[in-house]
């Protein structure tokens, strides 16, 4: 049998074990604490026991592996110098990493030929270099989680205006851990947002033209942005009528009244005169032109109507804030970040203490996120001691992003370029294939989790193609674009593996040092010994490969695709 053929067969039998440890994920989380269905009000549990001031270093990567996009040994160690608190205090201090700045300075060094659209390319390196290297890990973090909540995408009409995406990653850049008021608002009016959801060049009826407003963005913004198509208890849980079916949060009337608000805005600098056509502005946020915004009443939530004859601004305000101050908006969007940044599946009471932040945080103030977010990461279910049953899957793309924040991957050009990183990992940052994300916050794989009542988002794209694709593109990376390689290109990337290549001699010590700065050093026998094996397997005289089997063995393990 030749190397090649014993190479695609080697591959292949890891991407079925991976699949099945998939299958194993599903069953695992079927037992993680509290679910989500079921009615009542889910009483508030008070924390009974603070976060550690000193974590132990396996604490403290647990911790950034919620916080960031995946710990950093410097990161590691000063989280136990100073302590959970402390390290959100510095985080939140950060001024944001902004993405657009980057985005403009590739245009300018290298412009696109006349007539041809800047790439996305240019758009994902950005992001990258935030990811992996911008100080402010924490709001990197929080702006990605937020972006498969208030969805926008290059996939369809934004497919060439990266600069305008980067502008839109910068909105939630910049309030992610400001309040959720101000990032609403600022989502509503971005260019990016208006184009995707059809509310830019919204006008205002005209029944002579049989002209209507568009609903698009009016239903979005409440069933996907704010508070979802049922009423909620605090907890998270819906309320039901006595047949057992939930409350709806706004009917049809509703609908039109926020798609009259939202007329009359378009690019910023248009007038009456070139409303149908203005010039493109993709990076100032939209400006309404009177002419064309509905002055009638407009029917909102909880029987509140606005009244005739107020301004575009007015009632955009005013709609905005019967929105914000809407109960189901902390349960909402909670429990969302919670499984995005903690586990699919928070027990009411964890969804209840996000809530109750959310709506005060403390000194009189709702909606401010770094509140909820330190909230969300200090909760007692949250700091809680890892099981078999804790925990989600972590999102096929995320693990190379780990990957490549622990061992401090950069190109020799200061490049990330990786082409259209969905078609290995099924996602890429704003490239979902429509505004309901890549995958559903309730979704429920058939069997054992659905049966329970439980969901695993994550496994929405976790099919046996992504699977597989996934396990052969961290193939292709740890072996071939590792610090050993002599031919790399100026734009590889290629991780730095220094530290195991002097460990080679020694394959239970390589093989520690790579758990401690992928698995926090929660390593189980059964991993160790196979990569051990695997390291021995390979001749001594071979380091590059010694080191690149053991860290392929665990990248594609389910103790690296699960975090607890």
């Amino acid at each position: 049998m030749g190397h090649r053929e014993r190479e695609s067969r080697r591959i292949r039998g890891y991407g079925v074990r991976l699949l099945l440890a998939a299958v194993c994920v599903s069953a695992a989380l079927a037992g993680c604490g509290g679910g989500s269905s079921g009615g009542g009000t889910g009483a508030s549990t008070t924390p009974t026991s603070p976060a550690p001031v000193r974590p132990t270093s396996a604490e403290a990567f647990a911790f950034l592996d919620e916080a960031t996009f995946g710990p950093k040994p410097a990161e590691v160690q000063r989280v136990t110098q100073i302590g959970y608190e402390a390290w959100l205090d510095e985080q939140i201090a950060l001024p944001p990493t902004y993405h657009l700045p980057v985005v403009r300075e590739l245009f300018a060094a290298n412009p696109p030929p006349q007539g041809q659209p800047q790439s996305q390319n240019d758009r994902l390196d950005a992001w990258f270099r935030a990811a992996l290297n911008g100080p402010d890990a924490l709001r990197q973090k929080v702006a990605y989680a937020l972006s498969q909540i208030l969805v926008a995408s290059d996939v369809g009409a934004l497919r060439n205006q990266p600069q305008a995406l980067a502008n839109y990653q910068d909105v939630l850049v910049r309030h992610a851990l400001g309040n959720f008021r101000d990032l609403l608002r600022d989502v509503t009016l971005s260019p990016a947002m208006g184009v995707y959801l059809s509310m830019l060049g919204n006008r205002r009826p005209d029944p002579v033209r049989n002209i209507r407003p568009d609903e698009n963005y009016a239903r979005e913004v409440m069933q996907l942005f704010t508070i979802g198509l049922v009423e909620l208890n605090r907890d998270g849980t819906p309320k039901v009528d006595a047949q057992g079916v939930g409350l709806p949060t706004y009917d049809q009337s509703v609908i039109e009244g926020f798609a009259h608000v939202f007329t009359g805005w378009t690019y910023a600098g248009a007038t009456a005169g070139n409303f149908a056509n203005p010039p493109r502005n993709w990076t100032a946020p939209m400006a309404p032109v009177a002419a064309f915004h509905d002055t009638g009443p407009k029917k909102l939530l909880g029987g509140v109507t606005l009244p005739a004859g107020q301004t575009a601004e007015q009632d955009l305000e005013a709609a905005l804030d019967n929105l914000f101050r809407h109960p189901n908006v902390g349960p909402f969007v909670g429990r969302q970040l919670i499984q995005r940044l903690v586990t699919a599946n928070p027990s009411p009471a964890y969804v209840e203490r996000v809530a109750r932040t959310f709506d005060d945080d403390g000194r009189g103030v709702r909606g401010n996120l770094a509140a909820v977010v330190r909230a969300i990461l200090l909760d007692p279910e949250a700091r809680a001691a890892a099981t078999d049953r804790s925990g989600k899957l972590e999102e096929p793309f995320l693990r190379l992003v780990q990957l490549w924040r622990a061992y401090g991957a950069r190109s020799g050009s200061g490049r990330y370029l990786l082409a259209a990183p969905e078609q290995a990992f099924g996602q890429a940052p704003l490239r979902s294939p429509s505004v309901f994300n890549f995958y559903r916050p309730d979704h429920q794989p058939p069997g054992e989790l659905q049966a329970a009542g439980l969901v695993s988002p994550e496994l929405q794209i976790t099919t046996e193609t992504t699977t597989v694709t996934t396990a052969n593109a961290l193939y292709n990376l740890v072996f071939f674009r590792n610090s050993s390689v002599t031919n790399a290109g100026p734009n590889d990337v290629l991780i730095d593996v220094t530290e195991e290549l002097a460990l080679t001699d020694t394959p239970t010590a390589l093989v520690e040092r790579i758990a401690a700065k992928l698995l926090g050093g929660r390593i189980s026998d059964r991993l160790r010994q196979a990569a051990v094996e695997q390291v021995g397997r390979v001749p001594a005289t071979n380091r590059a490969g010694r080191v690149a089997e053991a860290l392929y063995l665990v990248v594609t393990s389910p103790e690296y695709a699960v975090d607890r």
